[in-house]
């Protein structure tokens, strides 16, 4: 499983340490990632990711997962966050009551 968030495509960044004598070491700079489960109210199940703690404080600010998604524009979420939203849109558009008529 790659070192990326599902959410926000945050990975990890390559850099260099130096030392006080200009030495230059590689470093890498991993994104604080955790496994969490997230409950999809569209879906009406939990859903597995694992997510940076920002994602994490950005869905809750938002309300929850399904609104996270529907409110964050497609180029800005990664493949698996992408796949996500197109389900939680189609489970959406089958779960709207139909419009009464009259």
């Amino acid at each position: 499983m790659p070192r990326r968030c599902a959410l926000t495509g945050k990975a990890v960044r390559f850099g260099r340490n130096v030392s006080h004598s200009n030495h230059k070491t590689s470093r890498t700079f991993a994104p604080n990632l955790q496994q969490v489960s997230l409950r999809s109210d569209a879906l009406s199940q939990n859903v597995r990711l694992q997510v940076s703690t920002r994602a994490l404080r950005t869905v809750q600010k938002r309300g929850g997962l399904d609104a996270f998604l529907l409110t964050t524009d497609d180029a800005k979420l990664p493949p698996e966050g992408l796949a996500l939203k197109r389900r939680v849109r189609r489970a959406m558009g089958s779960s709207r009551p139909a419009a009464s008529g009259s």
